[in-house]
This record gives C-alpha cells, sequence and structure tokens, in this order.
C-alpha cells in the first residue's frame, strides 16, 4: 500500500499534475523515474530471492542435516545415546522462554510459574472437576 502510494505521488510529480488540478490534460506517456524503478526491481528481486531460496539454503534444514550428522559420528563412537539424549536436553531450553523473555501480562501455561500461581483460561482444576463431576462421599459406606 505503501509503495503504490509512493509510485502514484512520483507520477503525479513527473505528470506535473497536482490533486486540486481539475482541468482535462492530454494524455501522455510518462516513464517512471529511473531511481524507483531500480527500488522497485530490487525491492521485487529480494522478495522473490527469498521465497526462491533453495531448499539446501533454509537454516533449519541445515541444523537437522548437521544433527544427523553428528548423530551418526557419535553413534559410530558409541556415544549416539548420550548425544541424543544431551540434544533432547537443549532443545528443550532452547525452546522455551524465561519468565524475562515474555511480554508485559503474559502469563506462563505452568500456573507454578505465575504471579500468585494464575492459571490461564481455559485450565480444568480439581475445584471444577469436583463440581462437575457432583463429587460426593458415598452415603452409608
Amino acid at each position: 500500500s505503501a509503495a503504490v502510494e509512493r509510485r502514484l505521488a512520483q507520477f503525479r510529480a513527473a505528470r506535473g499534475c497536482c490533486a486540486g488540478e481539475l482541468r482535462p490534460r492530454e494524455p501522455r506517456l510518462v516513464e517512471p523515474p529511473r531511481e524507483a524503478a531500480a527500488a522497485d526491481a530490487a525491492e521485487g528481486q529480494r522478495s522473490s530471492a527469498a521465497a526462491e531460496a533453495p531448499a539446501w539454503a533454509r537454516p533449519l534444514l541445515l541444523k537437522v542435516l548437521l544433527w544427523a550428522v553428528l548423530l551418526a559420528l557419535f553413534a559410530e563412537l558409541e556415544l549416539g545415546l548420550p548425544y541424543f539424549v544431551l540434544s533432547l536436553l537443549y532443545w528443550m531450553h532452547a525452546g522455551t522462554r524465561g519468565p524475562a523473555e515474555r511480554r508485559r501480562g503474559e502469563l506462563s501455561a505452568y500456573s507454578v510459574f505465575n504471579p500468585g500461581c494464575a492459571a490461564i483460561a481455559g485450565t480444568l482444576t480439581a475445584e471444577q472437576l469436583e463440581r462437575e463431576l457432583h463429587y460426593r462421599p458415598a452415603a452409608g459406606r
């Protein structure tokens, strides 16, 4: 949207008309300024280059391939299981966000990490479960 507005403003400036002008002008062919055309072409090349990146150049794929090669190496050294377990522990650590990385007011899915052990919406509590099951001790037993 901003790029379209910028191109429209450049077109109007090159054509020499303004927004308040009401008299009809004769149509003429106006080429966009070279700098704007070059900037638009570079922007298009960047977006198409990012979309057309080869499969082997994607960072996640490279990381998985590196992990698999290292797993094979450690398996050959008979250390495959410790490598696998340590890599799982690292992935768990890297995949979780600490309290400092949370946005203001964002609660953790685990209530013990929230201030006052506040539960998030939709959490099933023991009290709610007892209420819904109408938990009562059996009479006469």
